[in-house]
Parts: C-alpha cells; sequence; structure tokens
C-alpha cells in the first residue's frame, strides 16, 4: 500500500496515519484513566466533560476537530499540524498524570463522607425532635 502524505497549507506533510496513531493512544489513556468508553475520540471526549479540566477539553476539542478534517483528503490540508500536535501532547501530559486506583479511592473515600454526614444530621434532627416532644 502507498502511505498517503498531504501537504497543509503551509507546505508541511501532514501524515494522517501518525496522528490517528496518537489519537488513539489518547482513546485508551481516556479509557484506561478515567473509565471513559465511546465508539469515537469525540464522544469519549464529551462523556469525561467535566472530569478534565478546562484547558485538556479545549486540546480535546480541537483533536477532534482535527481529526474530522483527516477524513477528507481535501480538507486535511487545513489542519494546524503543529497546533494539532501540541493539543495532543496537552492532553496526553493530562491523562498521564491520573493516577486511577487514587482517583476511584477519593470517589469512595467522598461518597462515604456524606453518608456519613447525612446519617449524623438525620440523627441529630432525630434527637432533637425527641427533645422537644419531651420524651428525652
Amino acid at each position: 500500500m502507498i502511505a498517503l502524505d498531504l501537504v497543509s497549507g503551509e507546505g508541511r506533510v501532514i501524515n494522517p496515519k501518525a496522528m490517528e496513531s496518537d489519537i488513539a493512544k489518547l482513546e485508551t489513556l481516556l479509557h484506561e484513566r478515567l473509565g471513559v468508553r465511546g465508539p469515537s475520540f469525540e464522544k469519549r471526549l464529551k462523556r469525561a466533560g467535566r472530569r478534565l479540566p478546562r484547558f485538556a477539553r479545549r486540546a480535546g476539542a480541537r483533536i477532534a476537530k482535527a481529526q474530522f478534517l483527516l477524513k477528507n483528503p481535501r480538507l486535511a490540508r487545513l489542519v494546524d499540524q503543529p497546533g494539532t500536535a501540541h493539543s495532543i501532547a496537552i492532553l496526553r501530559g493530562h491523562l498521564e498524570t491520573i493516577n486511577a486506583g487514587e482517583r476511584r479511592k477519593s470517589l469512595i473515600l467522598g461518597f462515604l463522607g456524606s453518608v456519613v454526614f447525612n446519617l449524623l444530621a438525620l440523627a441529630f434532627l432525630i434527637a432533637a425532635l425527641l427533645r422537644w416532644q419531651g420524651v428525652i
């Protein structure tokens, strides 16, 4: 097979296969670190939502736009290769810093903390009600 290299408007050569492999790596990182699944990178990014900081969401949106443009050889010339590579590096850097085990542990501890707080608040309200009724 012949590798299809496209020339961008600035004269830079764009290799869609390399960019698609980078995006595939980001998809696996999204699944491993955040547990996000979906049929495409754009859907996974949308499902990650606010679990990603604003700068990572912006980088992901830029990557999704480049991925859409790369599907059509004529539109692929519009892809900003350095900007997209920078966005890939930003998103990959952030996803690699996420510790999935630590994230799960903090979610469980936060949930248990809210349950304990609610039980204490309920016990206080019941005690206050019994005191008001003169039972205690």
